[in-house]
C-alpha cells in the first residue's frame, strides 16, 4: 500500500502540466549555459593556447594583465550589469529601449575613464623599465575593455526577457572571430599578450554591433522611460555597494597574480594561471545560471516579498554547487591526462594543488546561491559584507603564505577565502529571512488584536 501511494505521489509530482512548465525553463537554462560556455570557452581556449605557445614569462604577463581586465569588469558589472538585471526585469521592463539608451551613454563615459587610466598605467610601467611586455598587454586591455564590456552589456539585455537565444548566437560569432584571428596571428608569428587582447576586443566589437542592430529592430519604440541621469542615480544607489562587493570578490583570486609575480617572478604567475584555468568552466557556468536566475529571483521577490527566501536559497545553492561537485570528481581522478591534454605535459609541477583548487571552486560555486538571493532582495550591502570579511582574511593570510610558500600559499588562501564568503553570505540570508518572519508575525498579531 505504501509503495502504491509513493508511486501515485511520484506520478502526481511528475504530472504532464508540471513537465510542460519545466521544459521552457530547461531550454532557457541550456541556452544560458551554452551562451556563457561559448563566450567564456573562447577566452578559456585562448588562455590554454597561450599557455602552450608562449613562454612562462609571457604567459605570466598575460595573467597579470587579464587580472586587471577582470577588475575593470567587476567595476562595470557592479554599476551597470548587475543593477540592469534587477531593474530591467522589474521597474523598467516596459521601457527597455530608453533604458538601454541611457545605459549605453553611461557605458561610454565609464569606458573613457578606463582607457585613460590604462594608457597612463602602461606609460608609467614602460618608463620604469624591466616590465617584460606588461605595457603592451595593458595597451591591448585599453582596446579590449570598452568593446568586450559593451558586448557583455548588450548580451545581458536578452536575459531581461528570459530569452538568451540571440545572446548565444552572438557568442558563437565572438568565438569565430577570436579563434579565426588567433589562428592567423599564430601562423604569422605575431602571437603575444598584446595581439591576444586585441583579438578579444575585435571579437567583442563585431558581436556587439550585431546585437545592437538586432535590439534596435526588436525593442518597442516608446517615449516613456528613465532619463540617463535618473538611470545613473538609481544604478549608483544600488551599485555603490555592489561595486565594493565586486572589488572584494576580485581580491581572493586575482590579487595573487601580481603577488606571486612580485615574490616569485612572472613565470610563477603563469603557473598559477595554468592551475586556476581548471576552475574557469565552473565559474562561467555559475555566472550563466546567475544571469538567468537573478531576474527570475527578483520577480519572485517583487511578487511574494521575502516569503520565498529560504526556498530560493536552497534551490540556487544546490543548483550551483551541484554542477561543481561532479566536474571536480572527474577532473581530480584524471588530473594527469588533463594536464597533458591541455598543456602538452607542461605545468605538472603544480598538479598536486588541483584538489585545493577544487575546494575553492566548489565553495565559490555555492556562494552564488546566497549571493543571488541577496542581490534579488536589492541587498548588495550584505554581499559586500560577506566578501569583505573573506577578502580581508585572504589578504591577511595570503600575503605571508604566498611570500613563504609561493603558489601553494596562494591557492590555499583562495580556498579559505571562498569558503568563508559562502558561509558568511548564507548566514546573512538566513538572518534576513528570520527577521522577515518575525516582522510578519508581529504584523499579524497587531491585526488580530484590533
Amino acid at each position: 500500500m505504501d509503495a502504491q501511494s509513493d508511486g501515485s505521489s511520484l506520478a502526481r509530482f511528475f504530472s504532464e502540466e508540471k513537465l510542460r512548465s519545466l521544459i521552457p525553463w530547461a531550454m532557457k537554462g541550456g541556452l544560458a549555459i551554452l551562451d556563457q560556455a561559448v563566450f567564456a570557452g573562447s577566452n578559456f581556449i585562448i588562455s590554454i593556447l597561450l599557455a602552450r605557445w608562449l613562454s612562462a614569462t609571457e604567459y605570466g604577463t598575460y595573467a597579470v594583465a587579464f587580472a586587471v581586465f577582470l577588475f575593470l569588469l567587476n567595476f562595470h558589472q557592479a554599476l551597470l550589469l548587475e543593477p540592469m538585471l534587477v531593474f530591467g526585469s522589474s521597474v523598467y521592463r516596459k521601457c527597455l529601449r530608453k533604458y538601454m539608451r541611457g545605459l549605453l551613454m553611461i557605458h561610454a563615459g565609464i569606458s573613457i575613464i578606463f582607457v585613460v587610466g590604462l594608457l597612463a598605467s602602461a606609460a608609467v610601467i614602460y618608463h620604469m623599465g624591466h616590465a617584460d611586455g606588461l605595457p603592451g598587454a595593458l595597451l591591448g586591455i585599453a582596446f579590449t575593455t570598452p568593446t568586450v564590456l559593451l558586448f557583455w552589456l548588450t548580451k545581458r539585455t536578452f536575459y531581461l526577457k528570459l530569452s538568451p537565444a540571440p545572446s548565444a548566437a552572438a557568442a558563437v560569432l565572438y568565438c569565430i572571430l577570436t579563434m579565426g584571428g588567433l589562428t592567423f596571428v599564430y601562423k604569422h608569428y605575431l602571437l603575444s599578450p598584446l595581439s591576444a587582447f586585441l583579438l578579444m576586443g575585435l571579437g567583442g566589437l563585431g558581436s556587439s554591433l550585431v546585437l545592437l542592430a538586432y535590439l534596435s529592430s526588436k525593442l518597442p519604440r516608446t517615449e516613456e522611460g528613465p532619463s540617463t541621469v535618473e538611470t545613473w542615480r538609481k544604478h549608483w544607489e544600488y551599485g555603490r555597494w555592489a561595486l565594493g562587493a565586486n572589488a572584494m570578490m576580485w581580491i581572493p583570486i586575482n590579487l595573487f597574480y601580481p603577488l606571486v609575480s612580485r615574490f616569485s617572478g612572472l613565470a610563477q604567475a603563469g603557473e598559477l594561471k595554468a592551475l586556476m584555468n581548471f576552475a574557469s568552466p565552473m565559474l562561467q557556468t555559475c555566472a550563466a545560471l546567475s544571469s538567468l536566475m537573478l531576474p527570475y529571483a527578483a520577480r519572485v521577490m517583487e511578487q511574494k516579498g521575502n516569503a520565498g527566501v529560504n526556498t530560493i536559497l536552497r534551490r540556487m545553492t544546490l543548483l550551483c554547487a551541484g554542477c561543481a561537485v561532479p566536474y571536480w570528481v572527474v577532473l581530480i581522478l584524471f588530473k594527469g591526462p588533463a594536464f597533458h591534454l591541455l598543456y602538452r605535459g607542461g605545468y605538472t609541477q603544480v598538479e598536486y594543488l588541483l584538489p585545493v583548487v577544487a575546494l575553492a571552486s566548489i565553495a565559490g560555486s555555492a556562494f552564488f546561491g546566497p549571493s543571488i538571493v541577496l542581490r534579488s532582495l536589492e541587498a548588495p550591502r550584505s554581499v559586500f559584507a560577506a566578501v569583505s570579511f573573506s577578502s580581508c582574511v585572504a589578504v591577511a593570510a595570503g600575503i605571508p603564505l604566498t611570500m613563504f610558500w609561493g603558489i601553494g600559499g596562494a591557492v590555499w588562501s583562495i580556498a579559505i577565502s571562498e569558503s568563508l564568503a559562502f558561509i558568511a553570505a548564507w548566514v546573512l540570508v538566513k538572518r534576513r529571512a528570520r527577521g522577515s518572519v518575525q516582522t510578519a508575525t508581529q504584523v499579524l498579531a497587531l491585526s488580530a488584536s484590533k
